[in-house]
């Protein structure tokens, strides 16, 4: 199964009289496939979410990336977020590549913060393989998510290198608590084996997208989807 293969795993509303509905996230088990995880708002999607991803399949040795949509993250505000719909679209159409997966992971879990989303994902895919993805710019911030520390202690966490975020995120709390767990670049493609907590710091060429950028220079990205009908229809694959 290649990651582009999996039906959507958007979860169905109980159709009253005809049992419950079907399971959506069967459909994306990698079985022992190495994952990485990459979440976010997505609002939008861009080129330097893409080239984060490729980096990782390649350093890491990674099967898939998958991008973990959030419905909506907790540490940013409602103004301004593109209905979930949209976003996945978007992103469907920024990723083009098999390896990545488009996912409303967060929505079919009914999670709304990471640490739950990936108790979640590995106790419902015990066999996965799965690293957790994210810029410098988040580590540098990630005290401020909920149950941090629990990401580190549950996945492999692959840190990449953003425009200016570098130093601030290596001598943030995040990478001194975890300092003697920290293993060096040349080891990345042995992270998805290896217990939690364990985690790299990845350096590669920078790239300039920003989803703030891209949505200033696009006022129509944030105007509510014209109808219910249309938003369904960009979910659906």
């Amino acid at each position: 199964m290649s990651c582009a293969a999996a039906a959507s795993s958007a979860p169905e509303a109980p159709r009253p009289g005809r049992g419950p509905p079907p399971d959506r996230l069967a459909a994306l088990d990698p079985g022992r496939r190495r994952v990485g995880l990459l979440g976010g708002s997505f609002n939008p999607a861009h080129d330097g979410h893409r080239h984060l991803s490729l980096w990782a399949l390649r350093r890491l040795r990674l099967d898939c990336v998958w991008w973990l949509v959030s419905p909506q993250n907790p540490l940013k505000a409602t103004a301004g977020m593109a209905p979930l719909g949209r976003r996945l679209a978007e992103a469907r159409r920024v990723a083009r590549h098999p390896a990545i997966r488009v996912t409303d992971v967060e929505r079919a879990l009914g999670t709304r913060y990471t640490a739950d989303t990936l108790r979640a994902l590995t106790g419902r895919f015990p066999r996965a393989r799965f690293v957790w993805l994210m810029g410098a710019d988040n580590l540098r911030q990630i005290r401020r998510w909920k149950r941090w520390d629990s990401i580190f202690m549950r996945l492999p966490v692959a840190v990449f290198d953003r425009p200016s975020y570098a130093l601030g995120a290596l001598s943030g709390m995040a990478a001194r608590r975890f300092a003697r767990n920290r293993i060096p670049a040349s080891a990345a493609p042995s992270l998805a084996n290896r217990s939690a907590p364990a985690w790299t710091f990845v350096r590669m060429p920078l790239h300039p997208a920003s989803a703030t950028r891209i949505r200033e220079g696009r006022a129509s990205y944030r105007r509510p989807a014209p109808s219910a009908h249309s938003a369904q229809q960009e979910v659906t694959p």
